[in-house]
């Protein structure tokens, strides 16, 4: 079995879509024209959004994210957490955690994205990408 995508529910799809693309430089794989769902290419999995309002005709209910109580973080590698909390802030994520040097060795810094999802940024596991 493989992870396939990941689903986070927004208020809106197309401005998250463009968030992650423009903040963490992920492509768009997909985005429905009704603007309820979307995909960005990860690698091996997808992120992918739908919006509240579809989950609502679903008969589904999802919470609001909180950054400061979590129960769900997307985290994504790089070489270079510095510059990529840099460019997550200038495209409007909010800081929740500077970097700081982990006891096992990463680099790990936080932000929240335009909907309170809590974000990782972190050097990878076991060296470098």
């Amino acid at each position: 079995m493989q992870l396939g995508y990941t689903i986070l529910y927004v208020e809106d799809v197309k401005r998250s879509v463009l968030f992650y693309q423009a903040a963490f430089g992920l492509k768009v794989k997909f985005l429905h024209d009704a603007g309820d769902f979307g995909e960005l290419d990860t690698g091996t999995t997808s992120l992918a959004f739908s919006s509240r309002q579809l989950m609502a005709a679903l008969n589904k209910n999802p919470s609001m994210p909180n950054p400061q109580a979590p129960c769900f973080e997307i985290a994504f590698t790089t070489d270079d957490v510095a510059s990529a909390l840099a460019r997550a802030l200038e495209c409007g994520a909010t800081l929740v955690q500077p970097p700081e040097q982990m006891p096992w060795g990463q680099t790990v810094a936080y932000v929240a994205d335009l909907d309170g999802f809590l974000v990782e940024l972190c050097t990878p596991m076991g060296g470098v990408e």
